[in-house]
C-alpha cells in the first residue's frame, strides 16, 4: 500500500534505538526524510547514516536531552518544515508510590511528559502556520491498565493519553492530526534488559528471561517494527480522519488477555 508520504519531513524523538528506531525505518522506506533526536550521538549518527544510504533520503541527527530547554529551542529551530512529529523519547522507572521520590518523579515527567508536551506545542504552532501535520504520541498501555508498581509511568501515560485526546479533538480544524499509540510490552533493548534484572533477581539466571514472556498473546512482545508501521499508517493519508484517538497494540492484554 502506498502511503503517499514520499517526500514528507518526520522528526522523531527517542528515535536511536526501539520504537523510535523502528518507526524511522517504516518511514524512511515510505521516502521521507529523516530528523531523528536522541541523546545517544554514535548511535544515532549510524541510524541516519544507514537509513540515508539504504533508502536516498535525508536523515539528520540531533543529539538533543528533552529534560534541557535549550536543547528543545535547537531542536525546534530545525524543526520549521516538519510534516508529521513523532513523540517517543521517555524512560520512566518501574517502582510503588514508596519507591519514586518526587525528584524521580520529576525527572522522568520533564522527559516524557513536560518533553512530549513542551515540543508539541511549538511544532503544532509552525504546523499551524504551514497548513497543517500530524502528531503521533508514543505513550504506553500502563495508561489504562493502571499498575501500581509503575505508578511514574502509568500516571505519566494517562495525562498524556488525555492531552493527546484533548488536542486531537479539535486540532482537524487547524489541518492537524493529533493521534497516540499505546504499545504493550515491546521487545525493545530496553524490555529485555529489564526481564534480565528480573530473572536474576528471581532466579540467580538472567538467561532466564523468556519465561517472563511464555504467557504473553502469541508467546512473545510485539516487535518495534509493529509499532512503527502502525505510526506510519496512522501519520499518512490513508487515516486523514483520525484524530483524537489512542490505538492500542497490546495483543489484547488491556482488553482482558490475563498474563
Amino acid at each position: 500500500m502506498d502511503l503517499h508520504l514520499s517526500g514528507k519531513r518526520v522528526l522523531i524523538t527517542g528515535a536511536s534505538k526501539g520504537i523510535g528506531a523502528a518507526a524511522a525505518a517504516a518511514f524512511a522506506e515510505e521516502g521521507c526524510h529523516l530528523l531523528l533526536a536522541a541523546r545517544s550521538g554514535d548511535r544515532l549518527a549510524a541510524l541516519a547514516a544507514s537509513l540515508a544510504s539504504a533508502h536516498g533520503i535525508d536523515a539528520t541527527p540531533c543529539i538533543a536531552d528533552l529534560r534541557n530547554r535549550n536543547d528543545i529551542d535547537r531542536l525546534i529551530s530545525m524543526a520549521g518544515d516538519i510534516d508529521i512529529l513523532v513523540n517517543n523519547a521517555g524512560d520512566i522507572p518501574q517502582g510503588s508510590l514508596s519507591h519514586i521520590d518526587e525528584a524521580g518523579w520529576r525527572h522522568a515527567w520533564e522527559l516524557k511528559v513536560f518533553g512530549y508536551i513542551n515540543l508539541t506545542r511549538a511544532i503544532y504552532a509552525q504546523m499551524k502556520s504551514r497548513g497543517g501535520g500530524v502528531i503521533v504520541n508514543d505513550i504506553g498501555n500502563a495508561g489504562e491498565r493502571f499498575d501500581t508498581n509503575y505508578i511514574c509511568g502509568t500516571a505519566g501515560n494517562a495525562a498524556l493519553m488525555a492531552f493527546t485526546r484533548a488536542l486531537g479533538s479539535r486540532s482537524l480544524a487547524d489541518n492537524i492530526r493529533v493521534v497516540g499509540v499505546n504499545p504493550g510490552p515491546v521487545g525493545t533493548d530496553r524490555h529485555i534488559t529489564q526481564l534480565k534484572t528480573r530473572a536474576q533477581h528471581q532466579f540467580g539466571d538472567e538467561s532466564r528471561y523468556p519465561e517472563f514472556q511464555k504467557n504473553l498473546p502469541l508467546g512473545r512482545p510485539a516487535l518495534p517494527r509493529e509499532i512503527g508501521d502502525l505510526m506510519a499508517y496512522l501519520a499518512s493519508d490513508r487515516s486523514g480522519y483520525t484524530s483524537g484517538v489512542i490505538f492500542t497494540v497490546d495483543g489484547g492484554i488491556s482488553a482482558g488477555w490475563s498474563y
